[in-house]
């Protein structure tokens, strides 16, 4: 009997998640071939050699307090890479000012007016006191982020506050980005019956002052040591799948119990398939086999940004937290808008980078939407990292090494909505034997979410072909309806 043989739509995260749990599905023989169109695997997990290091210019960190990617490193591992942030905080700069990142805030809700005050003006500091003594919340469905908050506290804690967060996250704006998705426990948390925002996010949010001298804080974010580029490499490894870089898949089809690939004038027969493509691509594929998966996929917007990377001199002096995000419309001294959004001291935030070599900074530039900023050349881009850098940290010394990343369309968007969405790409998926979709424009943008899906993919996928191949009798069974 011929072996089963799986393809991967994808090498990113996701897309080698899957092929790495598909192999300890399917076991030895099981074929797994991963189509990926770039020359290199990872998608957005990128490191390069930087300054003499390894150095992330894609995603740098992951949410640890989710079991998903623990878990997976204790399986490869690789437990003993994992590094957790330096106890340094962050900065805002708001209203022309920079001050430390308020420490309790639910992705900048406010759980008191207290902990807000040194970001925002006394006028909005009231609307925040005032909130929990508002008519209650009572959520119809989903709403957009901004319109939700701008209601609740006004322009002030968006602008200042949540807007700066979630476009870390997804490079777009709060007043398009879906409370469900984005922040499902707040959501949760209004269902139940909490009426107040404040309220919520007092729940939600852990009171860090009542800690004791000595007890350590549980880690929010993780890393590896190498970069986050050497779990791709791990994966690799470990799933023993064929690699077919630098090919776009043109086409998905199936013929019986039999999936075809195309790659224009080239099949490949396979039992299973995983996409785990981004969002426009996996619409396209999706095209003839899941129709309907497809039109939601395609109404999935995207956003372009970059990650500009400075390696600064050794004995670079940086402020002392692990970096600053900016405030929507706040402005430089001159009264032009910053071009970044946000910095990251890495030689600060990062310990395993703090050592007698150059200073590493990683600035992010561009949101949805927002192209002009990023149709500019390498040069133009550092230069503008540079003096933003300038003026908010006082930092203008000259770069031993400078790069430019680019994100073309990296960044799926959750809006108002996507929850549902999402339920129908899987219910739409669901109704094709050996088909499964992963990746970030499902269950979450970080790491855990990608891995969340790719688990539940390669599931599916193994299940199929399982059932075909493994029936009581010894022999081949028939393709499942």
């Amino acid at each position: 009997m011929t072996p089963p043989r799986v393809a991967v739509i994808g090498g990113g995260v996701a897309g080698m998640a899957a092929a790495y749990r598909l192999r300890c599905l399917l076991g030895p023989a099981a074929e797994i071939v991963v189509f990926e169109q770039s020359g290199r695997l990872g998608g957005k997990l990128c490191t390069i050699e930087f300054a003499g290091r390894p150095y992330d210019v894609g995603a740098e960190a992951f949410l640890v307090r989710r079991a998903e990617v623990v878990e997976l490193l204790t399986e490869l591992g690789m437990l003993d890479e994992l590094i957790h942030p330096a106890p340094v905080g962050a900065s805002m700069r708001a209203g022309g000012r920079t001050n430390p990142m308020p420490g309790r805030t639910l992705l900048g809700v406010p759980a008191s007016a207290d902990a807000v005050r040194d970001v925002l003006s006394p006028e909005a500091v009231r609307r925040v006191a005032a909130e929990p003594s508002l008519p209650p919340v009572r959520l119809d469905g989903d709403v957009s982020v901004g319109a939700l908050v701008r209601e609740r506290f006004g322009d002030e804690v968006i602008d200042r506050l949540v807007d700066p967060l979630l476009g870390g996250i997804y490079a777009g704006r709060a007043d398009a980005l879906g409370l469900r998705a984005t922040i499902p426990t707040l959501a949760g948390a209004l269902d139940s019956g909490v009426g107040s925002l404040v309220a919520a996010a007092a729940a939600l949010t852990p009171r860090v002052w009542t800690l004791g001298a000595g007890q350590p804080r549980t880690p929010v974010f993780g890393t590896l040591r190498h970069g986050l580029g050497s779990l791709i490499d791990r994966l690799a490894e470990a799933s023993g799948a064929r690699l077919r870089l630098g090919g776009t898949v043109t086409g998905l089809t199936r013929v019986d119990c039999t999936w075809r690939v195309h790659l224009g004038s080239d099949t490949v027969a396979v039992d299973g398939v995983v996409v785990a493509a981004p969002a426009p691509a996996a619409g396209k594929l999706l095209a003839e086999v899941a129709p309907a998966a497809a039109t939601e996929f395609a109404a999935i917007e995207v956003a372009s940004m970059a990650v500009v990377s400075l390696a600064l001199p050794a004995g670079t002096r940086l402020p002392a937290n692990s970096g600053v995000l900016i405030a929507s419309g706040d402005r430089r001294q001159d009264g032009m808008p910053f071009t970044v959004k946000a910095f990251t001291y890495s030689s600060r935030k990062w310990a395993h980078l703090d050592s007698t070599g150059p200073v590493l900074v990683r600035g992010s530039i561009g949101r949805v939407r927002e192209t002009a900023v990023l149709q500019v050349d390498d040069a133009d881009l550092i230069a503008a990292a540079r003096s933003d850098l300038a003026e908010l940290a006082g930092v203008a010394a000259e770069p031993v090494q400078a790069s430019v990343t680019r994100w073309g369309g990296g960044l799926p968007q959750y809006d108002v909505g996507h929850v549902g969405r999402r339920s129908r790409i899987e219910a739409a998926v669901a109704e094709v034997p050996g088909l499964a979709v992963a990746g970030a424009s499902l269950r979450g943008v970080g790491v855990p979410g990608c891995l969340a899906t790719a688990q539940a993919a390669a599931a599916r996928v193994a299940a199929h072909i399982l059932g075909r191949y493994r029936q009581p009798s010894g022999t081949m069974g028939s393709c499942p309806a």
